[in-house]
């Protein structure tokens, strides 16, 4: 525990993949860094835990492509840092019917950012991935530099760089009280800590922590199903059978995105997710599923049926998992409008993971009162109306 005394140059709040990122980047520029996490490590009680999470460039949006060029070269530098392997490449299949404006846009993004990609009809496909069925019109984009993140080792070889630098990792710490100002106070079960600057990347807690400073972020906190079916036949859609990633776009019989990572995670198992969950409070996250958690396993037990033949269509396990969502689904990332030393990340929308290591990045240069190194317009907390400014 810090001594009341000792001012820091910052607190992070939050040791999910965004506050790690975070607090490495402080503490790579010799800052003074606490990070500070209420449940011990490691756990698996928000976003970030798991094994396994799909990198890519394609991406509707300029930005995030923009962004994910520098994403990519961090997670080669975290990766050469801890001399483990953080990263696989087995390229991104987006597949969707043919007239799919989403597929387009991405098509178009890649080719204007000079992504390398390339654009599969159903006989392409059925060529290079016999054991994907595709419906009638289903055509498919493959992102070369699309891959597998090992979650779980990044979480680790961070917070082990993070305590290398110099910075606290403090776990088992829940806060009870911010009182903002300059310097900032934190208090938690274990004490107080002072800091010239605070950052909260709290994920489904993040409105717990802001209420008492004025404001509420419209954030959504949802349950997914992250769910693993048994291959009928033991690696048939595994990395070694050059298998990659896959994003379904639009695809009977899910009005939201499906994911799917090559098997590897579990011998035997691949992981097929649907992009969408049902509400939860983060406390009760291990309550009993619900009626529409059912609902959404069977929209991708017919998925699996009808698209991925060698699996079984009923998953042999599933864990879950938080999203904490923006009604756009893109992030936030800015300052608190009356406490200009507290700087918010949240809502990363169950897409936040890759492009960690660029809000870690943005986050340490709000935090630092640093020009940006990106337009933040889209992130800004302004977009949405009534934050309960009126509180201020």
């Amino acid at each position: 525990m810090a001594a009341q005394k000792d001012i820091c140059d910052a607190i992070v709040i939050g040791a999910g993949i965004q506050g790690c990122f975070t607090a490495y980047h402080l503490a790579k520029h010799r800052k003074r860094v606490i990070l500070l996490e209420q449940f011990f490590l490691p756990h698996s009680r928000g976003s970030s835990h798991g094994q396994s999470r799909i990198i890519r460039r394609a991406y509707p949006e300029d930005f995030y492509t923009q962004m994910m060029d520098e994403c990519y070269q961090i997670w080669a530098q975290l990766e050469h840092e801890a001399g483990t392997q953080l990263h696989r490449q087995t390229g991104l299949l987006l597949l969707g019917m043919k007239e799919n404006s989403e597929l387009k846009t991405i098509q178009a993004t890649l080719s204007r950012q000079g992504v390398e990609h390339q654009c599969l009809s159903a006989e392409e496909l059925k060529q290079r991935f016999p054991n994907v069925l595709l419906a009638s019109g289903e055509v498919g984009v493959l992102d070369k530099s699309g891959g597998v993140l090992y979650a779980d080792k990044a979480l680790r070889a961070l917070q082990d760089a993070i305590r290398h630098l110099g910075g606290l990792v403090c776990d088992g710490e829940k806060v009870m009280e911010i009182k903002p100002g300059f310097p900032v106070t934190v208090k938690s079960m274990a004490g107080s800590y002072q800091a010239k600057s605070l950052v909260i990347t709290a994920g489904p807690w993040t409105n717990q922590l802001l209420r008492p400073l004025g404001i509420e972020l419209p954030l959504q906190t949802l349950r997914i199903n992250v769910c693993y079916w048994r291959e009928k036949v033991p690696g048939s859609y595994g990395v070694s059978q050059a298998f990659p990633c896959f994003l379904g776009l639009g695809l009977s019989p899910a009005p939201h995105h499906i994911y799917g990572l090559p098997s590897g995670e579990y011998p035997g198992l691949m992981k097929v997710c649907y992009h969408h969950g049902n509400n939860v409070d983060p406390e009760e996250r291990d309550c009993p599923e619900a009626f529409s958690d059912i609902q959404d396993v069977q929209i991708l037990g017919r998925f699996v049926r009808d698209h991925l033949p060698d699996l079984e269509p009923k998953p042999a396990l599933l864990e879950p998992c938080l999203y904490t969502n923006t009604p756009d689904e893109h992030f936030i990332l800015d300052r608190h409008p009356k406490y200009d030393n507290v700087v918010i990340g949240a809502g990363f929308s169950g897409h936040g993971f890759k492009l960690s290591p660029v809000v870690g990045k943005i986050l340490y240069e709000l935090s630092m009162k640093l020009t940006p190194s990106y337009d933040l317009t889209p992130f800004r907390m302004s977009r949405f109306p009534g934050l309960g400014k009126a509180h201020l």
